[in-house]
């Protein structure tokens, strides 16, 4: 083989063995940057990221922005803050089922509303949640199975909402201010009673009660007020009565024109 051969193909090697390098280097880079238990994959055409089960305690932060489906489920995550997601505009379904969330700050699914369709709550930690927290969201949301509050504020947040097929019947009451609805499926509840407008009753009667306390001490001060001037003016006259006629008739004029 001729010498300008073996160079050439020296050199082609030497090329591919670099490309090599540098693509492994790449891709060990890039799964370095996942949290352990995190992998990329293509599922039905669409880009997901899977977490399940990967002990995470917040949501990661290096998730590949072109992702379609990403799967949180199954981990430690006590709470989701305001723009967890704002670096995924393609996400179009999100499972955040079976952790240990608690609280969901109002934005934490901002730059979600126009694609998102599917949002997994489920079996999670969530007593009270703002109806502000899910604004503008077209998502079909499962609320299942978390230990619910029964009141105004879960029933504003259940009608702004677009629920997932057959999860209504798992929001049940976990706890109530009235102890008969502990136990029973929320939807069933709210059939019977509007808890916001119970609040609204409640509140314009707080209002009445104080008003009217306001109104009864006014009314007692004004009477305290006329009887401790008609004391005065009697001890006055009195007081007139044991004088001299001339000086009890001037004092008189004088008391009479002070009370006109």
């Amino acid at each position: 083989m001729p010498a300008a051969e073996r160079v050439l193909l020296r050199s082609v090697t030497m090329w591919l063995l670099l490309q090599s390098i540098l693509l492994l280097a790449s891709c060990l880079r890039s799964a370095a940057a996942f949290p352990v238990g995190c992998y990329p994959s293509e599922e039905e055409g669409l880009k997901t990221f899977r977490c399940s089960n990967a002990r995470l305690t917040e949501v990661p932060r290096d998730i590949p922005n072109d992702t379609n489906k990403l799967y949180l489920d199954s981990n430690r995550i006590p709470f989701l803050p305001r723009d967890a997601f704002q670096d995924l505009p393609l996400l179009l379904e999100l499972d955040l089922s079976h952790n240990a969330i608690a609280s969901v700050e109002s934005g934490a699914f901002r730059g979600l509303a126009e694609h998102l369709h599917s949002l997994d709550l489920s079996s999670n930690r969530l007593v009270s949640v703002s109806k502000d927290a899910f604004s503008n969201l077209k998502a079909k949301v499962n609320l299942s199975n978390n230990p619910w509050l029964c009141d105004c504020r879960l029933q504003e947040l259940i009608r702004t909402v677009d629920l997932a097929a057959g999860s209504s019947a798992g929001i049940v009451c976990d706890s109530s201010a009235q102890e008969e609805h502990v136990g029973k499926a929320f939807l069933q509840v709210i059939a019977d009673t509007d808890f916001c407008n119970v609040y609204k009753k409640t509140t314009d009667i707080a209002m009445l009660v104080t008003m009217f306390g306001w109104f009864a001490m006014v009314i007692s001060y004004l009477v305290y007020y006329v009887r401790q001037n008609q004391e005065d003016a009697r001890r006055h006259l009195e007081y007139l009565k044991s004088l001299p006629s001339k000086q009890r008739r001037s004092e008189e004029s004088s008391t009479i024109s002070t009370v006109v």
